[in-house]
């Protein structure tokens, strides 16, 4: 049977554009290369003994209202988190409650600016002086860790929207992990005739006016009147010639520009299983709390969990997980080990014993991702207005890369867009 509309990718917004579209009576096939649907989202319930951990998307940021509404409707109540925010200074973790100095004033030069330009090119013009070199490195590392993001090329304008919009107290996750609310997405779909299959990836998109034939690796091919592509920018930023490159015939030129033109950033998360919470010995610094810790070593940023839960999750982002890319899983947990061993003043075979299991996500190696979430450049809502428009009626875009609003890079914005495409059609 000849579908209605084929969706490349079965992630946040392949699936809620499939959730939406089969429950509005379309034929829709999703096809998705991996042999799990989530794409970025992956959590790892009670395996290889891990419980509810995430490999990949992990927090809500905020009140978001795709997001809850989906949430509401699966039956699932977010589970709201205070984080504590720790810093490693001067040998020891203390609890960060001050701001970074000169913030305010930073944020005053950003509120003022009327050319968009790349943070780290303002952060130069306006803050260059070394009165402000402790400011500047907060923030481009901010920019480099939080956005996953190269602040040479990061919009100031998108980081300032970001910025204004922080919502400091609401902080929130998915009980069971943010796969039960993709499993929900995807058994909808599936109730209502959609149909889902794994291990397909595309290679070649064949497209004339309102017929699309979509093939894949091993040669089997599936047709449809129209076509959503929710595949990550990394994966769509490839060389047409390189694996995993999807082909389009005919070619797709302003749309494919319009890709280049968005920044896709670079991440690699390990997960560290222990024996023990040993952080929370006071010896080990006394953090009780779920919070972020903050440190200089090579993986600087690390999270706990509730407290009795002896998982910690390392988090490298920007430029500093690019160089690590090729980098094999083993080396980065060895990095991992190191870094903690470090601040915590533990002996490397000491710190081994104490752990159970570990994984490494090196998400900007993954062939069917090649990064972490987009970020704004200069360019970037030029490139998002080509995007939002369909190539004749037939081929549609979809991803957390063309919301436009201060949630971006989140799975919110993947969801979002993913609706708003089924919306279209």
């Amino acid at each position: 049977m000849k579908n209605t509309v084929l969706i490349i990718g079965a992630g946040a917004a392949g699936l809620a554009a499939a959730y939406a579209l089969a429950k509005s009576g379309k034929k829709v096939a999703v096809l998705e290369a991996r042999e799990r649907i989530g794409g970025r989202i992956n959590t790892l319930n009670q395996t290889s003994f891990f419980d509810r951990a995430e490999l990949g998307a992990e927090f809500v940021h905020g009140d978001l209202p795709v997001t809850f509404n989906l949430l509401k409707d699966a039956g699932i109540a977010p589970q709201t988190i205070a984080l504590q925010m720790w810093r490693y200074r001067d040998g020891k973790f203390k609890q960060e409650e001050e701001q970074v100095e000169d913030w305010d004033e930073v944020m005053q030069k950003l509120a003022a600016l009327k050319t968009d330009m790349p943070i780290a090119q303002f952060m130069q013009q306006n803050f260059g002086g070394e009165k402000y070199a402790a400011v500047t490195k907060s923030v481009l590392q901010f920019v480099a860790g939080y956005d996953t993001a190269d602040p040479a090329k990061a919009s100031a304008f998108a980081l300032r929207k970001e910025w204004q919009n922080e919502d400091e107290d609401a902080q929130h996750r998915v009980p069971g992990g943010y796969c039960t609310l993709i499993n929900y997405l995807a058994r909808e779909c599936k109730k209502h005739s959609g149909i889902i299959k794994l291990d397909a990836a595309v290679t070649d998109v064949y497209w004339d006016n309102k017929q699309v034939r979509a093939v894949t690796m091993d040669g089997v091919e599936y047709k449809a009147e129209q076509l959503i592509i929710t595949l990550p920018l990394g994966v769509l930023q490839l060389p047409e010639e390189a694996e995993g490159a999807v082909k389009f015939h005919p070619q797709v030129p302003e749309h494919t520009e319009a890709i280049g033109q968005i920044g896709f950033g670079a991440i690699i998360k390990i997960l560290l299983q222990f024996n023990a919470p040993f952080w929370e010995d006071e010896q080990y610094g006394g953090i009780k709390a779920p919070a972020f810790l903050f440190t200089e070593e090579k993986i600087p940023t690390w999270w706990t969990q509730d407290t009795g839960n002896a998982l910690l999750t390392g988090w490298l982002g920007g430029g500093g997980a690019a160089e690590l890319a090729e980098t094999t899983n083993e080396a980065i947990w060895q990095l991992a080990m190191q870094s903690l061993a470090n601040v915590f003043k533990l002996d490397m075979a000491e710190l081994k014993g104490r752990l159970i299991t570990w994984r490494v996500a090196n998400w900007t190696a993954d062939p069917f991702t090649r990064g972490s979430y987009a970020y704004d450049t200069v360019d970037s809502a030029r490139a998002r207005k080509v995007l939002n428009q369909p190539v004749d009626d037939t081929i549609f875009f979809a991803g957390e890369y063309l919301y436009d609003g201060p949630a971006m890079g989140t799975v919110e914005a993947a969801l979002d867009s993913g609706l708003k495409v089924a919306d279209k059609l």
